[in-house]
């Protein structure tokens, strides 16, 4: 008898919750505690009252195991709704990158004509150095922090994934 792998698929989970202490890390504790991985995680308080905050978390893994999440983040006491963007449908996901690339010469050059390709901006300069600020899919960011490592990259800060459903509706 053969045992069927199933394809890991990569989820954009939003996930409001009660702004309170501890509840970050009861929720990587869940993640911890079953061994699932979390690829990205943005926090970030929604309401006037600081009353609320949206958690976006990135994770990968069979249907079967982000049904499971999906479940036991819901049974949290303080959390209002779980939505999976990647089974909603059309979603909007940015990033928000910092790179910093040393160089001088040609390579300097080339770090500027590709950062105008990505419409990067820069934030920072020295006679040395550049600081690219970049937002834009994690793709985006991968492909150009791919070509930076050529010319120079000396360091990356990235945000992680935030996401929002199409549409006029609230999701």
């Amino acid at each position: 008898m053969k045992i069927k792998q199933q394809e890991a698929e990569r989820h954009v989970l939003t996930i409001t919750v009660d702004n309170e202490a501890g509840i970050l890390a009861k929720i990587a504790g869940l993640f911890t505690a079953r061994g699932y991985n979390i690829d990205s995680l943005t926090v970030a308080d929604i309401t006037e009252n600081h009353a609320v905050s949206r958690i976006t978390i990135v994770t990968h893994g069979p249907p079967a195991v982000i049904d499971q999440i999906h479940a036991q983040l819901e049974r949290l006491v303080p959390v209002h709704k779980v939505i999976d963007l990647t089974e909603m449908g059309a979603h909007v996901e940015r990033e928000l990158a910092l790179v910093k690339v040393a160089g001088v010469g040609e390579a300097r050059v080339e770090a500027l004509r590709l950062a105008d390709v990505f419409r990067a901006k820069v934030v920072d300069t020295t006679t040395s150095s550049f600081i690219f600020e970049l937002t834009g899919t994690p793709d985006k960011i991968d492909r150009f922090v791919s070509l930076m490592r050529e010319l120079g990259l000396v360091e990356v800060g990235r945000t992680g994934v935030v996401g929002m459903m199409r549409g006029a509706e609230a999701a």
